[in-house]
């Protein structure tokens, strides 16, 4: 009798266990239903033209014909990137830059860069940079310290910096507006690390340097680069087996032998040499480095003089041997990388402006291109349908409809990066910080962006009487 009951009490527990089970299940079906309903209509946007399946990356790789399609090969891309330095102005080739220059072409550099803003600025505190202020950053260009002519020196880059109009970290703003989206009018460009620089000049507090890199030349902090031999520098990116970085941004492995390579960040574009994993005798900084990738990377020491040593990148980061294949597919994959990054003028934020974000979707196929948008909407390199002030909207119109995945379409100030049409609209993606359109119904709106972002082309304005369509002035393709 006691064993009767004794299983009827087990029974019993192991119904209501079941019952409990099922109730728990309902409800939290229920809760994960509501909550995914919440999340449905929590999700909306000001951006006309835009739902929710528009930011992901598939759904514009699926509407694309000869997604896989390579569209040049790196030997192309090599034949590409040499006809660019030998043709277009802006771009410099260090291999050949001369070892001397006279004080007049330092000068002129310098001055080409390091000069009053056409605008009147204001620091955070809203106090206005008048000629007192400007003398007091021109006295640190150390113009007496330039000799009749200079020995020029190469470095690396060891980690990523800003490029500055002056030397100073002072910001300074148009107005109150730029200083909430940090559009400092002293920031030029970034460096990432192994960018290779000839540098010219130092500043006369001995901090900074007046560098040429091959696509810019502005001022960098010296803590940030190291100084080596001519062909130690120029070599460093020569290497055949390399590692290139294609996701946003990735980190070596965290290590206590060698702390300025320990978690070092690197953007989408960079390539690094591989190191002979024979000669590190499975242990780096007291890491087996099998699951990982061993890299050569550029370190400073204390005298700012240039040494190579060996890093881990690992292998779950976003890295692959060779540049990737410039097909469709991955246009679209690299540049959706980069989707919802903050904003970054002249790549400050840690983040990249509207051309950084072309350019580094770009390096991760090995194409380079130069710096700023009218240099490169203005270059001859790539198939280039260029408009006047004469061309109608309906040509311009016309254009639009035979673009490809890619084309770059150029208006002054700002470029954006085509991505397919919904409809027979084109719709773009592009690093932008305000946006403004004219709605159906003839309402003019504007907003805020401030990031990598998907919009519609057609209805977006460059400024508050022109469209985009009425101010494009080149579509370019880089086929």
């Amino acid at each position: 009798m006691a064993t009767v009951s004794h299983t009827v009490t087990r029974l019993m527990r192991i119904a209501r266990f079941i019952l409990c089970a099922l109730f728990f299940y309902v409800c939290n079906a229920d809760g994960f239903q509501r909550a995914d309903n919440r999340q449905t209509a929590a999700w909306s946007t000001d951006v006309i033209g835009i739902t929710e399946m528009h930011l992901s990356e598939n759904y514009w790789i699926e509407r694309i014909e000869n997604a896989g399609q390579v569209l040049k090969s790196q030997q192309e891309i090599a034949a590409f990137n040499e006809q660019l330095f030998a043709t277009d102005p802006h771009m410099v080739k260090l291999a050949e830059f001369p070892e001397t220059l006279a004080r007049e072409q330092v000068t002129g550099q310098i001055l080409a860069i390091s000069k009053p803003h056409k605008a009147d600025l204001f620091d955070p505190a809203g106090q206005r940079l008048g000629a007192e202020g400007y003398a007091g950053y021109a006295a640190n260009l150390g113009w007496e310290n330039i000799p009749a002519s200079t020995q020029v020196r190469f470095a690396l880059t060891v980690e990523r910096t800003d490029m500055r109009t002056w030397p100073t970290d002072d910001r300074w703003y148009r107005e109150q507006e730029e200083q909430k989206q940090n559009l400092d009018r002293f920031q030029e460009n970034g460096l990432f690390p192994g960018d290779a620089l000839a540098v010219l000049h130092t500043s006369a507090d001995g901090e900074w340097s007046f560098v040429q890199s091959y696509n810019y030349a502005a001022w960098v902090r010296n803590a940030f680069i190291a100084t080596g031999e001519r062909d130690l520098v120029l070599n460093y990116k020569l290497a055949k087996n390399f590692l290139a970085v294609t996701g946003d941004k990735v980190w070596t492995a965290f290590n206590t032998g060698v702390p300025a390579l320990s978690e070092l960040q690197l953007d989408m574009g960079i390539r690094v040499p591989l190191a002979d994993v024979n000669r590190l005798n499975n242990d780096l900084y007291g890491q087996n480095p099998y699951t990982s990738h061993a890299v050569q990377l550029p370190v400073r020491d204390p005298q700012g003089k240039l040494a190579i040593k060996p890093a881990l990148i690992p292998r779950n980061e976003d890295v692959r041997r060779g540049y990737l294949p410039f097909t469709r597919e991955n246009i679209i994959r690299q540049a959706f990388k980069f989707l919802g990054e903050r904003y970054g003028w002249g790549h400050s934020n840690n983040a990249r402006d509207c051309t950084g974000f072309v350019m580094e979707v770009y390096k991760s196929f090995g194409i380079l291109m130069p710096r700023n948008t009218g240099q490169q909407g203005s270059g001859d390199f790539g198939e280039n349908t260029r408009f006047t002030a004469e061309s109608t909207r309906e040509e311009k119109l016309k254009a639009l409809e035979s673009m490809d995945i890619g084309d770059l379409i150029y208006v002054p100030g700002h470029v954006l990066m085509y991505i397919g049409d919904v409809d027979g609209r084109p719709y773009v993606i592009h690093d932008v910080s305000i946006f403004r359109y004219t709605d159906e119904d003839g309402e003019y709106y504007e907003g805020t962006l401030n990031s990598v972002s998907v919009t519609p082309l057609l209805p977006l304005h460059g400024t508050r009487e022109s469209t985009y369509v009425e101010l494009m002035y080149n579509i370019k393709r880089i086929r």
